[in-house]
């Protein structure tokens, strides 16, 4: 306990909060205040008793450690320099605690929409900020490097030619987790493991509580928006193939890649913020893994939602409004039916006067 009170970063926080605010939020991703509302409602379940051999390691340095090691991606052999904590103590440290910041996050920072009034709120939300009607979210998968679990072979080697897990991840207009799937192992795609999530389950049995299409804008069906790797679906759309595309499928296909840009610029923010997704993730367990990332989850939903600080303006992808053209966001700096559905729905983004407006505002995105 001396040690880490002579030698660890404790000293050196309390310096950045008096006196470097800045420097504080930097280190540990969020400001002094925001840090103790989060060890507030963490440490009931992180704290550990003393005993008469020896002093334990505070809630407060157990959560400095974690969101350090979160926000650098160190290993723990690098993390005892600065934290004054054992590399064999790390190792169930983090994870521990980063299961307890998804337990006390999850309810009130991603919550998934249960009601009508919910997922009409979100669609409002869609076609306010990106003009894409009866939008309930954005879907995309990621693959989070990891070091392979000893013996499991192939089982996570992906496409890419690495090996990971999969975070799968429905997000809102708001840059916002609404739902999250991690664990699958990096070898399925995207479309083959939401077939596999309890979201997919209850859409297809009709238990997602989704507007009817009498409830709906031009009463057209609630959508999921969604890449070339998804199925199209009653409830899914994604773009029409490249070939020999008319301009009316060509300016729906931009629609739809406009919103559907927030889940790409949300995972985009999530590395930025939170290093340790740029390395492999060296832990043994692949469900310690899973809740590394469950905590990044709840904690972007967490700090974006308490402060402005987390992604201010030009964070993500914007659109210029005296030229048309797409800006890209500074989180890129930080790192060097079926048919009938999507037809009608076409229909609808493409009408002659939209069709109109499309092509004069963003000629030059379609040429």
């Amino acid at each position: 306990m001396e040690d880490r009170n002579k030698y660890g970063h404790m000293p050196l926080l309390k310096e950045l909060r008096q006196d470097y605010p800045s420097d504080f939020k930097n280190y540990l991703r969020m400001d002094f205040d925001t840090f103790n509302i989060l060890l507030e409602l963490i440490s009931p379940i992180i704290s550990k008793q003393n005993t008469k051999m020896r002093e334990s390691i505070s809630a407060e340095e157990i959560l400095a450690a974690t969101l350090r090691y979160l926000a650098t991606g160190r290993s723990y052999e690098d993390l005892k320099f600065s934290t004054g904590i054992s590399p064999s103590s790390l190792c169930y440290i983090i994870p521990e605690t980063c299961k307890a910041i998804y337990q006390v996050l999850k309810e009130t920072y991603l919550k998934f929409p249960k009601t009508k009034d919910d997922w009409c709120q979100v669609a409002s939300d869609f076609k306010n900020q990106w003009q894409f009607i009866n939008c309930g979210g954005a879907l995309d998968g990621k693959h989070i490097r990891i070091v392979p679990p000893p013996h499991s072979g192939a089982q996570y080697y992906n496409y890419k030619n690495f090996y990971s897990i999969v975070l799968l991840a429905l997000v809102n207009a708001n840059y916002e987790f609404i739902y999250i799937d991690v664990g699958k192992n990096g070898r399925h795609s995207d479309g083959g493991i939401l077939e596999y999530t309890e979201f997919y389950d209850k859409l297809t049995k009709g238990q997602l509580h989704l507007p009817n299409n009498d409830e709906t804008e031009k009463h057209l069906n609630y959508v999921f928006l969604g890449d070339e790797a998804f199925s199209l679906h009653e409830n899914f759309l994604k773009p029409y193939p490249q070939r020999d595309l008319s301009l009316e499928n060509r300016v729906f296909n931009y629609r739809l890649s406009r919103a559907r840009n927030v889940v790409e610029n949300t995972f985009g923010l999530l590395a930025a913020r939170f290093r340790v997704l740029h390395t492999a993730i060296h832990i043994t367990d692949p469900q310690n893994i899973t809740y590394v990332v469950l905590a990044i989850c709840a904690l972007h939903n967490f700090l974006i939602r308490r402060t402005t600080s987390y992604a201010p303006p030009r964070s993500f992808d914007h659109e210029d409004l005296a030229t048309h053209e797409l800006q890209m966001g500074e989180w890129r700096n930080s790192s060097t039916e079926l048919t009938s559905l999507r037809t009608s729905t076409q229909k609808n983004v493409t009408s002659t006067n939209n069709i109109l407006i499309w092509k004069e505002k963003f000629r030059g995105n379609l040429t």
